[in-house]
């Protein structure tokens, strides 16, 4: 599969001179950060076609030349994620020594149409190995390790212009959050050629108070990458043996869900929801309780319990808030429980995951960082059989990333650190 993809070049982009940032220019991760270091990166694939879409040299240099502009607000991409063995402690290298050469950016060429390479996202499976060759690979695997990478596929057959943009960012440094904030800002350079990104992001951990917050730090790297600076032995390198597919919900189906949640939730009564449930809650109730129906669960007592995993994004629930502007990790881990009985319940089970979802959640906003130091033994203890994992959102907007030729056609959110996990995502279609 890989002699589908043939690398035409590997260049890199540096960013413009700029200050150093202060902290001798080191950023050090946060313990909402600490707890990403062994991930893989996330990768995301925007495809665009059309006959806006430029010459592909001609794309190139737009990308490259927009990236180069950004990247000075956006330092730490640029750097290195390093181990300071003497500390314990993971920072974000800004040197110029560890920025130099700069972003990774690779160009390649399918060996198929555009057609082709938009297949691989359709149907009853994904073809995930051939998904993956689309984005630039990022070797995390050891410290000190790229933080980002760029990749640009044409197709090899076709009259039409087409691209696959796929970027790939390290966990450790972003959340979707920050993802998609570097890449308006990306998109919009490349679009306006001359913009002035104000006000810059903010990178100060500072932001998120929290007792002992260094040493919960190194007790969640202790915990996540005991062999630093091997932040992923061999045995996680290999990307888990499951299948992918995506599952569109319109408008109508998403407004049918909310109407079947509000309606099973009065009927159920004792507290649960007493008025339309958020796209979030609604779609992921709706995923939750599939998930249990199509797993063998053992439910012969009918007392086993599932969960599902819900990351609640703190910026504006700390306080004092924290700004939108912050690039870094800013989620907590909360897990919905209900009764796997209750959530197979064809006539109430919506309402159950809905309950469980918004009361976890509401729970959680009481006192966003309580029992941090907790969160991963907390996980830990969840039995990941009866776990369904969740991650990005529909209030990204992934598809208004416009660089210049139009909105993408498609969006694939690639990553998979595990099995059962949902990503969601807004859609044009």
């Amino acid at each position: 599969m890989r002699s589908r993809v043939r690398i035409l070049a590997v260049t890199h982009v540096a960013p413009a001179p700029a200050e150093v940032l202060s902290n001798d220019g080191h950023v050090k991760l946060s313990f909402t950060d600490a707890l990403f270091v062994n991930r893989v990166p996330m990768q995301r694939l925007f495809f665009y076609e059309g006959p806006d879409v430029p010459p592909f040299q001609s794309l190139v240099r737009s990308l490259k030349s927009s990236l180069a502009a950004v990247l000075p607000v956006f330092r730490p991409l640029a750097g290195k994620l390093t181990h300071r063995a003497s500390t314990g402690d993971v920072v974000v290298d800004c040197t110029p020594a560890a920025v130099s050469p700069g972003v990774r950016f690779v160009q390649a060429e399918y060996a198929g149409s555009i057609d082709d390479m938009r297949r691989l996202a359709v149907g009853d499976e994904h073809h995930t190995e051939a998904l993956v060759l689309l984005g630039p690979e990022l070797n995390v695997a050891r410290l000190p390790a790229p933080v980002l990478a760029v990749q640009v596929t044409r197709p090899a057959i076709g009259v039409g212009r087409a691209v696959v943009v796929g970027v790939s960012i390290h966990h450790a440094v972003a959340d979707g959050h920050s993802l998609w904030q570097f890449m308006r800002v990306w998109s919009a350079a490349s679009r306006e050629p001359d913009l002035v990104v104000t006000p810059p992001p903010t990178w100060d951990r500072a932001a998120i108070p929290y007792p002992r917050a260094e040493e919960v730090a190194r007790e969640f790297l202790r915990t996540v990458a005991p062999a630093l600076p091997v932040a992923r032995p061999p045995s996680m390198c290999a990307p888990p043996d499951q299948r992918r597919r995506s599952f569109l919900l319109r408008a109508e189906d998403i407004r049918s869900v909310k109407q079947r949640i509000l309606a099973q939730s009065k009927a159920i009564g004792g507290g649960h929801l007493g008025a339309l449930p958020s796209t979030y809650v609604a779609v992921s109730s709706l995923v939750w309780t599939s998930i249990v129906r199509a797993k063998p669960l053992d439910d012969t007592a009918g007392s086993g319990d599932a969960y599902f995993l819900v990351p609640v994004d703190l910026r504006r629930r700390l306080g004092p808030a924290v700004d939108e502007r912050y690039f870094g990790n800013c989620v907590a881990p909360c897990f919905a429980r209900a009764a796997v009985r209750h959530l197979r319940d064809g006539g109430a089970g919506l309402g159950h995951a809905a309950a469980a979802i918004s009361e976890v959640v509401r729970t959680k906003l009481k006192d966003p960082l309580g029992g941090a130091e907790r969160w991963l033994e907390d996980f830990f203890q969840v039995p990941k059989e009866r776990l369904t994992h969740t991650g990005s959102s529909n209030r990204f907007m992934a598809y208004e990333t416009d660089f210049g030729w139009g909105k993408p056609s498609r969006v694939e959110l690639v990553s998979l650190f595990t099995r059962g996990l949902v990503l969601l995502l807004d859609t044009i279609f």
